[in-house]
């Protein structure tokens, strides 16, 4: 018990309704009135979240009345032309960026997976999945060593169970990760292996393209037997960055350390004399692809601002307008 309520950790969100584990056992639990008219979406609790919440009288059911401070966050724009935030991950210790070793392994959308991830607030670690079908990993282990700096890579097989016991030392008791990938990446899979029973459903994928159907529908937070927790998220092609600040350093920090090299400071990187970006690509230690990411996603991310930008002026100004229409309301009474 807190001072307010009872505190639980969210298990399980749908459509506004979220199972909640308390010291009392699980409720079902909803939002309180005052609490959905207080904050805006992004506020609202997610999976991981630590909340605060008010048993109902004589049932097994609560009222959310609060969401305590994270620790961590990941997320991601939503899809479409909206500037809204889709929260993916909360209070969580690790990010487990899976990728199979398949069609389905992609640099440049691990690229985009660490952004994120660096900043989070979450240690990201690459988990490689399907190591038994694998004939060459070495070459895997290059390609993702090559962005990944200073991260944990981990080959597992879900179906021998190689790497599976190395990987579950990172989650001991009160540590929670979660899982991030493709549909088809075996994320159900390696909850099973790391559970060590079947708690989770498992699809087949297509033999062509290694694409596999979604699974997972929902998030939801699972104890394992180590004592920690583990949260399975849905498959996830498409990845829209919604912000990033540290994360492009520490993501793209080859780049940015040999942009500091550049005999001018106000080097474009195209034809300038002196570039030790386009130098380095010459020579084959930057690959041009990566340096084209990294383009990209710079300008993805000033987009991005950009209309945040546009959406705080506008609510700024209907909130005056609003305030000098009541003003003038106000004014005529008198």
């Amino acid at each position: 018990m807190t001072a307010q309520g009872i505190a639980g950790r969210v298990l399980l969100e749908h459509k506004n309704l979220y199972r909640v584990v308390t010291n009392e056992g699980e409720w079902l639990c909803s939002l309180s009135g005052k609490f959905k008219f207080d904050h805006d979406r992004e506020a609202f609790p997610a999976v991981g979240d630590w909340v605060v919440l008010e048993q109902m009288p004589g049932e097994e059911k609560g009222i959310i009345q609060e969401v305590l401070p994270r620790i961590s966050q990941f997320s991601r724009k939503m899809a479409g032309m909206t500037t809204d935030i889709q929260l993916i991950a909360v209070n969580v210790d690790y990010v487990f960026l899976v990728m199979s070793l398949n069609h389905d392994f992609n640099v440049r959308r691990l690229e985009r997976y660490l952004l994120a991830a660096w900043d989070s607030g979450a240690t990201p670690v690459v988990v490689l999945t399907k190591k038994d079908t694998c004939d060459d990993l070495a070459y895997y282990i290059n390609e993702v060593e090559s962005v990944a700096f200073g991260v944990d890579i981990f080959a597992v097989s879900s179906v021998n169970g190689e790497g599976i016991d190395e990987l579950s030392l990172l989650l001991s008791a009160g540590k929670t990760g979660a899982l991030l990938g493709s549909s088809g990446v075996g994320k159900s899979s390696l909850i099973n292996a790391l559970s060590g029973e079947e708690v989770m459903a498992v699809s087949d994928i297509r033999e062509d393209d290694s694409k596999g159907r979604h699974t997972t529908t929902h998030r939801e937070l699972s104890l394992l037997p180590s004592g920690g927790l583990l949260i399975d998220t849905p498959g996830m092609r498409e990845f829209q960055l919604w912000e990033s600040s540290e994360g492009v350093s520490a993501s793209f920090k080859d780049i940015e350390e040999l942009a500091d090299e550049c005999r001018f400071r106000d080097c474009k990187h195209q034809k300038e004399p002196g570039c030790a970006i386009r130098e380095a690509i010459s020579t084959g230690s930057l690959k041009e692809e990566r340096y084209k990411s990294y383009v990209k996603l710079l300008r993805e991310l000033a987009h991005i601002e950009r209309k945040n930008d546009i959406v705080a002026r506008k609510v700024e100004r209907d909130k005056w307008k609003q305030v000098t229409k009541i003003q003038r309301s106000n004014h005529k009474k008198i």
